[in-house]
């Protein structure tokens, strides 16, 4: 078989190094540990990257996608960071990030009538690696949620306004979370939690229930960062609230971010799950 011309590997002259460069948007069939022991299926889009050095020209992409198909689709904390190492070997690397973000189901059942629905959440596993170094993980939960303004409930004679939001809860820890844990604490820090399913007997309880639990924005972050640091699991979190505003042209946000204990964002030994 005639031998082709590896051009990537040619040597470039401009002295630039590439922080990161492989692939992304490419779907793949993953599963998923839920809480009670089962798999769930599910397609995440997944993104893998290595640092290319300044003398190299290009990467190999199709190794990206040899590696990804070579480790199996289970999504396991414990045994996924397998991957990223690998990259680092096949495509003489210093560093590896490997990104999967996926819909998550959980079965709810609405609070008063107990018809049952799917909620779906986007979650996000990212996974950093370098030579000789501790796999860095993090735990993304994006939940929806429900928001009632303190300001409009104090100041109107009748009713206040709310609205939906979105909070990105991202997490390091020492032990693995489970993503239902994770969405659970985000949820009790909101007005009121969503549902996919709602008679009028629930409608009634998730309007009483937001009028009864006011939150703005920032209120939302800071009962969320309460939870985060007395978790003794987690290292590090960041939360970020956006509200979709429903009397005005734009939207609120809030952000905290902490490093918790010994083995904040950046230090070699803060993860367990490597």
């Amino acid at each position: 078989m005639e031998e082709l011309k590896d051009t990537q590997s040619e040597r470039d002259e401009r002295n630039l190094a590439i922080d990161r460069a492989g692939v992304k948007a490419l779907r793949f069939p993953v599963e998923v540990w839920e809480k009670n022991g089962k798999l769930q299926r599910t397609v995440a889009t997944v993104s893998l990257a290595v640092d290319l050095p300044h003398h190299y020209k290009g990467t190999h992409m199709s190794r990206f996608v040899e590696v990804l198909n070579s480790h199996g689709r289970c999504l396991d904390v414990r045994s996924m960071t397998a991957l990223p190492r690998e990259l680092l070997t096949r495509l003489d690397a210093q560093r590896a990030h490997v990104e999967y973000q996926f819909p998550f189901f959980r079965a709810k059942r609405a609070p008063v009538s107990g018809g049952e629905g799917l909620m779906d959440y986007e979650v996000r596993f990212e996974i950093e690696a370098e030579r000789e170094a501790t796999i860095d993980f993090v735990l993304t939960v994006m939940v929806p949620v429900t928001t009632l303004c303190p300001c409009s409930k104090a100041i109107s004679a009748r009713g206040a306004h709310n609205q939906r939001g979105v909070v990105t809860y991202a997490v390091r820890f020492r032990e693995p979370v489970w993503i239902e844990d994770a969405v659970d604490l985000v949820e009790r820090s909101a007005s009121c939690e969503l549902y996919s399913l709602l008679k009028r007997s629930d409608e009634k309880e998730v309007t009483q229930r937001a009028y009864d639990r006011p939150v703005f924005v920032e209120d939302l972050v800071r009962n969320v960062a309460s939870r985060s640091e007395a978790h003794a699991n987690l290292t590090w979190y960041r939360v970020e609230a956006e509200n979709f505003e429903s009397i005005h042209n734009h939207n609120a946000y809030a952000v905290i971010e902490r490093g918790l204990r010994p083995g904040s964002p950046g230090s070699p030994e803060r993860n367990g799950p490597a």
